[in-house]
């Protein structure tokens, strides 16, 4: 990284609007300013759960007023890595969906394979893979929908450095490191991949300009920063959950205008 301060917008203002148990907490930060920063018209998360991977991506659109839709899709059923939970999960994403981002957000509830006569080639800005992590399913699913990313276009991929029981993620994204000219790793929260496609007019960002610098210096420093940017957001979150109430320590009565007097 130059010698410029990078002070992107999670550290400036972001809240976030939605915290639910998942290993994408350590990444909140940076879906925050990658979307910030692209732009997207047209956001898709492949394998959704909970949402917080998704409605980070619909609160940077909002708050940094964005005119884009983004698509999660998902069975909702669960599979052999979640196990499979039952219908409470769906409804609590549906009922956030309603209530905080109607009018850009569609929940497609079916597999993935079901949902790809619903997008045009080259009309993805941004891909999020997070389904089954088998090396099979990932490449399925990266083989599948990449030809819907257009050209510049950015994907996501979840927990490449988990290699855990028949987690194969990391496998696939390694062979695409060997193949891809633009991509990136974040080694920290089980690992997020960040791939940008070839061709088109890709957005030119200070972010992507840090991803894509091809600097294993600017690369090493990228990795650092989000990775204290997602202790930071933690401890904060910490700091509030704790925080004494006002009550318990104001004075009572006109008595601490006296002693401040005396």
């Amino acid at each position: 990284m130059s010698s410029k301060i990078y002070f992107p917008p999670s550290l400036q203002r972001f809240e976030p609007r939605r915290m639910v148990f998942s290993t994408w907490v350590d990444h909140l930060p940076f879906a925050y300013d990658l979307v910030t920063a692209i732009r997207p018209g047209l956001v898709v998360e492949l394998g959704v759960y909970n949402g917080l991977s998704f409605f980070t991506f619909c609160q940077a659109m909002v708050e940094n007023d964005i005119d884009g839709v983004a698509y999660a899709i998902d069975c909702w059923e669960g599979d052999e890595h979640t196990d499979a939970y039952d219908d409470s999960v769906y409804q609590d994403v549906q009922q956030h969906a309603r209530e905080h981002y109607r009018g850009i957000t569609y929940l497609l509830r079916m597999y993935f394979n079901e949902a790809l006569r619903h997008f045009e080639d080259n009309s993805i800005d941004l891909l999020h893979i997070d389904g089954l992590h088998t090396y099979e399913a990932v490449k399925e699913d990266f083989s599948n929908w990449y030809p819907k990313v257009r050209p510049g276009g950015i994907v996501l991929f979840h927990d490449v450095m988990a290699k855990l029981k028949d987690f194969g993620a990391w496998k696939f994204f390694e062979e695409l490191e060997a193949s891809h000219g633009e991509i990136f790793k974040f080694n920290h929260g089980f690992g997020l991949g960040v791939l940008r496609k070839p061709g088109g007019a890709p957005v030119q960002t200070e972010l992507t300009e840090l991803l894509f610098s091809g600097e294993p210096e600017t690369e090493k420093r990228l990795r650092q920063f989000y990775s204290h940017a997602a202790h930071f957001l933690e401890a904060r979150r910490q700091a509030k959950r704790f925080k004494p109430k006002d009550s318990a320590y104001a004075p009572k009565g006109g008595q601490g205008k006296q002693a401040e007097e005396s």
